[in-house]
């Protein structure tokens, strides 16, 4: 299912949305949808909603269009929809492509965790050889050089989109080249290319040429003699090409001929423009260590993404079963049941929920402070719906005095400050682990609190048998110790909704 435009107008990580979405336990069902948008900060609720009643929708919804899950906003009379690709449509053609569902969605602030980008290195070299290349060589060279840049570019894109990544300047000028197979379509020559040299693609040689052009076009003129050879040998591959697309797929590949169309210019400027220098066996055998290195490292990159992929493809299965609700709720109801008495000390959130979260948790536990942010997360995101009790475990001890000082803070934000500054007060102890700097932020010179309530709660816990922490606790069941403690994100929804819990 493709969701270019869909993702790329909500601003989500494409490769995590697809991850996701493609390990949820109901995938591709619109519950999985819905949960995946969730989880990725983009909160919705789904509904069935007759279309006589979409003219009273928001501007903005999601539905589904011609079997696709996509964005639909409001133009005036017309309404744009994003998916795979952008389209506009009048109101009665949109009812007759679409479900009875739609999503209402409200875009949250989220962290962005991708990953920094490799683009910025590779622009960077390109601007380094164009700069070299206009100010050192002669203008038939430095254009040669530039026709180089353009092929690298473009075997980049087409290498890129090999593993699923989109490419707008394919997509720009082949059209729709994602899930069209139509004779006006790039991805019947690119996707489907059955050219298997090492496991490498005809595109990949594309690549692997360009590269090795653009490093011996900054030796100009030197290599101009190499540099002409292997011009001469290009006229194999723009045969080949020309035959494989008029023949055999009998369709053009736009973005085949423009690279063509490099190939056949830089063919023209080496024999008509290039000096006529003599062979040369030291160049020669460095040109060779260079195709070389270009090919082992295209070869390599292509194995390394290709494992890669596969190892996606093969967790997104696995969790789709780790992820199942049902399969979770029993191993968190096979624990016993703890029943605190002291459920009101270092509580925060909706006191009425159903839901009732518990982390046994130290001050000084450096464990703890991953579990202590996921609960804020999930109070930041389900204000209504949960409540979390902060029990720490604490006995008193005049040979830690630190620990005494630090709790007395702690009850002293609690009773005197908001929920909202109490979390952010014990959310920058975990960060700074100054007392000094949180004794600060509480804006007291000591604090004499009475922490009889907080000894209660640490000895219910080591009667429950919860010494070790961090401990995440569901109405009272432990969490259970097959799943990673991030994996309640994925359970939320169903756990509020849960009678049963």
């Amino acid at each position: 299912m493709l969701l270019d435009k869909l993702i790329n107008y909500l601003k989500l990580d494409k490769q995590e949305f697809l991850f996701q979405f493609n390990s949820h336990p109901n995938y591709p069902s619109a519950l999985a949808f819905s949960d995946t948008l969730n989880f990725m900060g983009v909160r919705n609720d789904a509904y069935e909603l007759d279309k006589e009643y979409w003219d009273e929708l928001p501007e903005e919804f999601i539905a589904i269009v011609d079997n696709s899950f996509s964005l639909v906003k409001k133009t005036g009379n017309q309404y744009s929809v994003y998916s795979d690709k952008a389209k506009t449509l009048g109101k009665e053609e949109l009812h007759q492509k679409s479900t009875d569902f739609v999503l209402l969605f409200e875009k949250e602030k989220t962290e962005n965790h991708t990953v920094t980008s490799y683009k910025p290195f590779i622009y960077s070299v390109f601007a380094i050889v164009l700069v070299y290349s206009l100010l050192t060589l002669q203008w038939y060279e430095a254009a040669f050089n530039i026709l180089s840049l353009a092929g690298v570019y473009i075997s980049l894109e087409i290498f890129n989109q090999k593993f699923g990544n989109t490419s707008a300047v394919i997509g720009s000028i082949c059209g729709d080249t994602a899930g069209n197979q139509n004779v006006n379509s790039c991805n019947k020559i690119i996707s489907q290319d059955k050219t298997s040299i090492f496991g490498l693609k005809f595109s990949d040689f594309s690549l692997i040429y360009f590269i090795g052009l653009t490093v011996l076009g900054l030796f100009l003129p030197a290599t101009s003699f190499i540099i002409k050879g292997f011009t001469l040998v290009s006229l194999i591959a723009i045969g080949y090409s020309v035959y494989i697309q008029g023949f055999v797929e009998k369709t053009f590949c736009r973005v085949c001929l423009l690279i063509i169309s490099v190939l056949v210019t830089q063919l023209f400027i080496g024999i008509f423009l290039f000096e006529n220098m003599y062979f040369d066996i030291k160049i020669a055998l460095l040109s060779l260590i260079l195709w070389v290195a270009a090919f082992s490292l295209v070869l390599y990159l292509t194995h390394t993404l290709e494992q890669k992929e596969n190892l996606q493809k093969s967790n997104a299965k696995n969790l789709r079963f780790k992820r199942n609700y049902d399969l979770f709720k029993r191993e968190l109801l096979e624990n016993e049941k703890v029943n605190f008495t002291d459920n009101e000390t270092f509580f925060v959130g909706n006191q009425d929920a159903k839901l009732r979260l518990s982390i046994v948790s130290n001050p000084y536990c450096g464990f703890c402070k991953d579990a202590h942010k996921i609960m804020e997360n999930l109070l930041e995101r389900y204000p209504n719906n949960i409540s979390v009790q902060m029990r720490f475990n604490y006995s008193p001890d005049q040979k830690n005095e630190k620990l005494t000082n630090l709790i007395s803070d702690f009850m002293y934000v609690y009773k005197n400050k908001s929920a909202k500054e109490f979390l952010h007060f014990v959310e920058y102890w975990y960060e700074t682990r100054d007392e000094d700097k949180i004794r600060q932020k509480a804006g007291i010179t000591s604090a004499n609190e009475n922490l009889t309530p907080l000894i209660n709660v640490s000895s219910e816990n080591r009667n429950a048998g919860l010494n070790f922490t961090p401990i995440i606790l569901i109405n009272g069941y432990q969490f259970p110790d097959k799943y990673d403690r991030e994996d309640i994100y994925y359970f939320i929804d169903e756990l509020t909704e849960d009678e049963d819990i």
